[in-house]
């Protein structure tokens, strides 16, 4: 009887000994992991990170509010739900709120007294039961918004329900951009890139806080936008592509739709039309446009500088009225690109006075010139912005005319250079271009002259000669973009190559998430 009670007695110790440890269990279940601002990997990399103790967590109910009253900040808030809510499996509400209310969980709201930011530049104050992101425009918010997602787990840019939990460490961020353009150049006329495609680079582009997508409508291989006073150049011109593909072109309604698309996430579409050089497909799709008035035959090829408008005739400039009106009037942005490379054929006493007419024409037209290097041996109209990407002489000779500069050096920012002698897709004329050496440059000091009052921004081509999908144009763009986007945003005495190379490493899951296939560097240690 009394080895019953002992045992009774001992049975209910036990009892409670694991009664103890299954509230234990639940305790460290429901326990917020320890959380660093600080430590998150954030690219590009803010102008200043103050962490704090504690996190935000994003939860079921978390209401975003937004000012009341201001449309493009309401959508800024539709965004951002519409980022989290397939992998939380939430439906985030968005709330309007008057500017001076503190209500909701995250609050998106303006303000006019913070000069610092700029007109890009944003505050993001986390606390464990608020969030804030505060700027002086929507644009500013929108990029707050970058940075958020990136102090989330990797898994909240998958499309799928992730389990969680989506924790955001305290603190505050300070930040805004150094160069006002910070672009990528997608050439859809080598091979074409449909609508989807193109709108996929702009969401990618958004992660990074690129603000410019210069797209390469035309050039020798082909024509990729409707010209309704001109219908031959799709009908013929934009039959072909690289290897004899079968081309493709955006119409009219399609390229708006790029337009609005892309402005909905703050970028701005730049067109460009090259010329004088690289216009076969042109020159094959109406005769008028040669000297000896011959269509020419279209090409497929890959060699460069063989073609060129008759710059002598009156009807070449009636052509590029008509074209830079269409365009022009699809194209909200201030920027028309003229190309104006390698047109090797075109004598120079021609070349220099069409390069100074087109960009009458362009003015004509509400829009600002923007031209490769080649450009600057002409007349520079006010306003004209020269992009360099081979002549260092060419970009000096632009800043000497007082023209801005875009800097796109190729051996530093052409995605369309190989990594290494092994890589299977693109070239290497201007040299292997490995993760580092796409970072570890200023734009500042790169050409003797060029100071930073002299650039515009950072500007990243892609060339579609060997690329002719999305998964190997993300592979010859991703890592080296992010470098290039953290050189436009990022002042160079912050940036350090072995930092971002530790960033870029944790950065390999958010790729994954992301559906991105990405160059895996030997020169980065992945953490996958």
């Amino acid at each position: 009887m009394k080895m019953h009670k002992r045992e009774k007695k001992n049975t209910g110790w036990k009892g409670m000994i694991v009664g103890m440890m299954v509230l234990s269990l639940i305790a460290c279940r429901h326990k917020v992991p320890e959380q660093n601002m600080a430590e998150r990997s954030i690219i590009p990399l803010p102008s200043s990170i103050t962490p704090e103790e504690g996190a935000f967590r994003l939860k079921k109910r978390t209401v975003i509010a937004v000012d009341e009253g201001n449309e493009q900040l309401k959508a800024v808030g539709d965004y951002l739900a519409g980022l989290f809510n397939p992998a939380t499996g939430y439906e985030l509400r968005v709330k309007e709120v008057k500017p001076s209310s503190e209500g909701g969980d995250i609050r998106l709201t303006l303000s006019n007294d913070a000069p610092d930011l700029g007109k890009e530049g944003y505050e993001l104050k986390v606390s464990r039961r608020h969030m804030v992101i505060r700027a002086n425009t929507p644009a500013g918010v929108f990029y707050g918004i970058q940075t958020l997602r990136q102090l989330l787990p990797a898994a909240i840019e998958k499309d799928s329900v992730q389990p969680g939990p989506w924790l955001i460490p305290a603190g505050t961020i300070c930040d805004c951009p150094v160069y006002e353009h910070r672009g990528v150049m997608l050439d859809v006329a080598r091979h074409f890139f449909p609508p989807e495609d193109v709108k996929r680079l702009i969401d990618e582009m958004t992660a990074f806080k690129l603000n410019r997508l210069h797209l390469h409508l035309s050039d020798d291989q082909g024509w990729r936008i409707e010209i309704k006073s001109w219908p031959r150049l799709t009908e013929i011109g934009a039959q072909t592509q690289v290897g004899g593909g079968k081309g493709g072109y955006y119409t009219q309604e399609e390229y708006k739709a790029l337009v609005d698309y892309a402005a909905s996430r703050f970028i701005t579409l730049i067109p460009e039309i090259d010329m004088p050089g690289h216009t076969n497909a042109a020159l094959a799709s109406y005769a008028e446009l040669n000297c000896d008035g011959k269509a020419r035959e279209l090409y497929t090829g890959t060699n460069v500088g063989f073609s060129t408008l008759c710059t002598r005739k009156e009807e070449v400039y009636k052509f590029i009225d008509d074209v830079v009106g269409e365009i022009s009037a699809l194209t909200p942005g201030a920027w028309f690109h003229i190309g104006g490379d390698e047109s090797h054929v075109t004598p120079m006493e021609e070349y220099i006075p069409f390069i100074e007419r087109a960009q009458e024409i362009v003015a004509r037209h509400d829009k600002q010139v923007i031209g490769w290097d080649e450009i600057s041996h002409a007349g520079l109209r006010p306003g004209t912005i020269v992009q360099y990407w081979a002549r260092a002489e060419n970009a000096k000779r632009a800043v000497e005319k007082g023209a801005r500069v875009i800097m796109s050096p190729a051996d530093r920012t052409y995605l369309d250079m190989q990594y290494d002698s092994l890589c299977p897709l693109g070239l290497h004329w201007a040299g292997y271009v490995e993760v580092d050496q796409a970072y570890n440059w200023d734009p500042t000091t790169l050409v003797e002259g060029i100071g930073r009052e002299h650039i515009a921004g950072v500007e990243s081509p892609i060339w579609t000669e060997t690329i002719t999908n999305m998964d190997d144009l993300n592979f010859m763009a991703f890592p080296r973009l992010a470098g290039h986007a953290e050189i436009g945003w990022s002042e160079a005495a912050r940036r350090d190559w072995d930092d971002y190379r530790n960033r870029l490493g944790r950065f390999a899951r958010r790729f994954q998430a992301m559906g991105i296939r990405f160059y895996h560097s030997p020169r980065v240690d992945w953490q996958e």
